[in-house]
């Protein structure tokens, strides 16, 4: 069983799966994902696209739907006795999930930590009690689940794999039918829909701002494969700015912005990687802001923050994610270049700290080494 529920998750279970694959001839898999991971052979039980949620509020809005797919998985469990279960990520879910399955004594890989480092660090002591392996990204999270007992490696990023451009810049341009001339600034809003409908309204905001400020200026929004197209289309037209939306093209939008604005998550380690200067987004409910600061304990909220350890990207929480500001911090970095250059070099040592190329690779042999241990105590 594997069970991914964002479309991060459904990335990085499709390359797992197929690396799976690669080295052991014949599993198979099933659980929960996307596209990705249908692609790469997983049998569906549910799609991710219906569980991501983003902040306490969200998750209530879901929690039907969350809850049926819970009791189809812990069924499938005694029915199915899958030989492994790996949980990729989305934690509230996927430990609940970990607890069921050691109780029937099948083994548990978790890849891609929960950030129990940054808020609700209780849990660890059920990731000690539920999971048998985990396989890390991040440099730092090794260390703070060694000291907690818990068996870890830490495998690199997957997305050293995945963050690279297929097209020139001019070929891009091209592409997406943007001018050479133009200033150019990405819009992603995230890949779920409830942070995207709290956001996006926002970013187009500002971008009716700049385009007021800025001339000549193009707007570009890689659609997120888990967003629908109909429902980003709709608030688009509320706003009297033109944006083009490509499709499965996202790291080239990246790439050719010369400044992006970026709802927090998976998106903006993309975009560090990819060396872009960018404003980082970030706004949820009242009420899931209010128990979000109760709990937090890190200083940023940005990837590329937290792994340099300082605050290279500016971070709009909340309030602050206001259209003005927004505006304001992106025109920073489009009128003056030596900023964009400082936070270019900046960003390019990220990559530097994430390991090397390969996690997807790393983490599948850890899993098919825990399908030989259960096969030797037979």
């Amino acid at each position: 069983m594997i069970v991914a529920g964002e479309a991060s998750g459904d990335l990085h279970g499709g390359n797992l799966v197929r690396a799976m694959s690669g080295i052991e001839p014949g599993l198979s898999f099933y659980g929960v994902g996307g596209e990705r991971m249908r692609d790469a052979g997983v049998r569906l039980l549910a799609n991710a696209a219906d569980m991501a949620v983003v902040g306490l509020t969200e998750a209530v809005s879901r929690l039907r739907t969350i809850l049926r797919v819970m009791r189809l998985l812990k069924d499938s469990l005694a029915a199915e006795r899958p030989d492994l279960v790996i949980l990729i990520d989305y934690p509230d879910f996927n430990l609940f999930l970990a607890r069921a399955a050691r109780k029937r004594g099948i083994k548990v890989l978790y890849y891609i930590s929960p950030q129990v480092w940054a808020w609700r660090r209780g849990r660890t002591a059920t990731i000690r009690k539920t999971v048998d392996r985990m396989a890390v990204i991040l440099p730092f999270e090794e260390e703070f689940y060694r000291k907690a007992g818990v068996e870890v490696t830490f495998v690199g990023h997957p997305l050293l794999d995945e963050v690279r451009r297929k097209y020139t810049r001019e070929e891009a341009l091209r592409r997406f039918g943007l001018r050479e001339d133009a200033i150019t600034v990405g819009v992603l809003p995230g890949s779920r829909r409830s942070e995207a409908a709290r956001i996006l309204p926002e970013m187009l905001g500002a971008c009716r701002i700049l385009a007021e400020k800025i001339s000549p200026v193009e707007f570009v929004l890689p659609l997120a494969g888990t967003l629908d197209p109909d429902f980003v289309r709709d608030i688009l037209r509320r706003f009297p700015v033109r944006v083009a939306v490509i499709r499965d093209e996202i790291y080239d939008v990246i790439a050719v912005s010369d400044a992006a604005m970026v709802a927090s998550g998976t998106a903006t380690l993309e975009t560090a990687l990819l060396e872009t200067p960018m404003v980082v987004v970030y706004k949820v409910s009242a009420a899931s802001y209010a128990l979000g600061r109760r709990f937090v304990h890190v200083n940023h909220i940005c990837l590329a923050n937290l792994i340099a350890g300082r605050e290279i990207v500016p971070e709009l929480i909340q309030d602050a994610a206001a259209p003005e500001r927004i505006a304001a911090e992106i025109g920073e970095l489009l009128v003056k270049p030596e900023k964009a250059r400082e936070m270019k070099a900046a960003l390019a040592e990220i990559r530097e700290k994430l390991g090397t190329p390969g996690a997807s690779e790393r983490t599948a042999r850890i899993a098919c080494d825990m399908l030989k241990d259960k096969e030797r105590l037979f």
